[in-house]
């Protein structure tokens, strides 16, 4: 089987395609790899199957020479701009990732302090997000993506427990959430057989009107999602206001509907940028919070995080005893085995940066995208939509007097090495072509003007001065695949 690879069609999440599953490939079942005949001798004579095991072992630096010569074909990641996912680390947390590659992060019993250091972290989260002494739990996962399918999971069992112990029904449980959420939600809601309800996200905001969330709620509600700084644009959700809205739905209908926030992004920016910002324990509501400490936490993937208020929020069905290992560990993620490294990492870029380290970073990757936004604000045919002003996230679309789209800019700046993602906005805004340039740790001003020079050198060519508008009429927009959220 080749290596599955999930690729996304267009981005609103009830139009999603999925691409899963990659055939076996008879006719190149026995095909060999090319291999460079300067390797002859360090590998088995008659060359190397493709597809199936070779008969026999061959020498360690042989096999590492082999699969160096097939990744060096990937793209520079720190070229990347459509990624979230942390791209650099200081050496000094690669050994300790290596260290610990080994320990199995649910064996307590063996790993404890490994165990010890993921509570530690679970606690510095809930801390820094005002968790207000209540006891919360939380624990970390592979990604936001598994951490929202639990808070998802927790929403559903306590609103069915509600519903059975008023004698109610509980088959068609739904879910409150914009547009523009990462694709594990629509996900869940498939998975775990929720009615999915979009709130549209709207021009001039591109966030979602409060009232809307809650005019969708009713007593089959499980719970509603905000965004704190959504994949698409980087902007917040206004998580106070949209609570607010609830508590006069709770008031007028008796109809009491939990707010979870997804902070996968934002949950590593806002504490640090602006924290004087309400959004996250210090609102009543909000029962649970995810980030991923593979983004902006600055930790390679896979890492996410999860955090509920308190112990009751976390029903208790979700919470199995495992004696497998020797010893009773409680474990509520969906996964079982997975390596302690990445809690390591995380607990090591705590230690190492701390808050006023963090606030650093993140102001550093946010004042850069900012003057990136200024620069290009200035530029023929390009209007700016997303400024950094939330996250560190920059996107534009094309004015609308232009034939030249946004496609066209993405294939040129293909040529300089950059990836920059192109992409059509959720349903209502679906009109709506943005390019999208994630700023991470590591981007640097001077790197910002290497892109940019590259970016004013082809729009030089697409629009020569004076920019002339064509003689033809505007062609429709053409759709093209969106991205894939990492």
């Amino acid at each position: 089987m080749l290596p599955i690879s999930p690729r996304f069609y267009g981005f609103c999440p009830d139009r999603i395609v999925i691409d899963m599953v990659k055939q076996v490939h008879p006719e190149g079942r026995h095909v060999d790899l090319a291999v460079n005949p300067l390797y002859s001798g360090l590998v088995p004579a008659g060359g190397v199957p493709r597809y199936r095991l070779a008969p026999g072992p061959m020498a360690p630096d042989s096999a590492a020479a082999l699969v160096r010569d097939e990744i060096m074909l990937d793209s520079n990641a720190r070229l990347n701009l459509a990624t979230f996912c942390t791209t650099w680390m200081e050496p000094q947390a690669k050994e300790l990732i290596a260290d610990s590659l080994d320990r199995n992060l649910v064996d307590h019993d063996q790993y404890a302090q490994t165990a010890e250091l993921e509570t530690r972290c679970v606690n510095m989260l809930a801390n820094l997000w005002n968790d207000q002494g209540t006891n919360g739990v939380g624990c970390s996962t592979g990604g936001s993506s598994e951490a929202t399918m639990l808070a998802g999971l927790a929403m559903k069992f306590n609103w069915r427990a509600r519903r059975r112990a008023q004698g109610l029904p509980a088959d068609r449980p739904n879910l409150v959430m914009p547009s523009a959420v990462h694709t594990c939600w629509p996900k869940f809601c498939r998975y775990w057989d929720v009615e999915p309800r979009y709130v549209p996200i709207r021009e001039p905001g591109f966030t979602v009107d409060p009232s809307e969330v809650a005019s969708l709620c009713d007593e089959n509600t499980i719970g509603a999602v905000a965004i704190l700084g959504s994949s698409a644009l980087g902007i917040y959700d206004p998580v106070a206001e949209m609570a607010s809205a609830l508590d006069r739905l709770q008031a007028e209908r008796g109809v009491d509907v939990p707010l979870h926030v997804d902070a996968a992004v934002g949950g590593f920016i806002a504490p640090f940028l602006e924290p004087d910002l309400v959004w996250d324990f210090r609102v009543p509501r909000v029962l649970s919070i995810n980030t991923s400490g593979h983004k902006f936490g600055l930790v390679y993937p896979g890492i996410g995080w999860i955090v509920w208020r308190d112990k009751k929020a976390l029903p208790k069905e979700l919470i199995f005893d495992c004696e497998l290992l020797g010893g009773s560990v409680p474990t509520f993620t969906l996964n079982f085995s997975r390596s302690g490294a990445p809690v390591v990492a995380q607990y090591y870029a705590f230690l190492r940066l701390g808050f006023e380290g963090y606030r650093a970073v993140q102001q550093a990757c946010r004042d850069v995208a900012s003057y990136l936004a200024e620069q290009i604000a200035q530029m023929p045919a390009l209007e700016v939509i997303s400024n950094g002003a939330h996250l560190p996230v920059v996107a534009l679309r094309m004015r609308p007097d232009t034939t030249v789209t946004v496609f066209d800019i993405h294939d040129r700046m293909r040529k300089h090495g950059w990836q920059i993602p192109v992409y059509h906005l959720p349903d209502a805004l679906d009109d709506v072509v943005v390019m999208r340039m994630v700023i991470r740790n590591g981007f640097s001003r001077d790197t910002a003007d290497i892109l940019l020079n590259a970016l004013r050198a082809e729009l030089a060519e697409l629009f020569p001065a004076p920019m002339a508008k064509a003689d033809k009429p505007a062609m429709p927009t053409p759709r093209r695949r969106g991205p894939v959220y990492h």
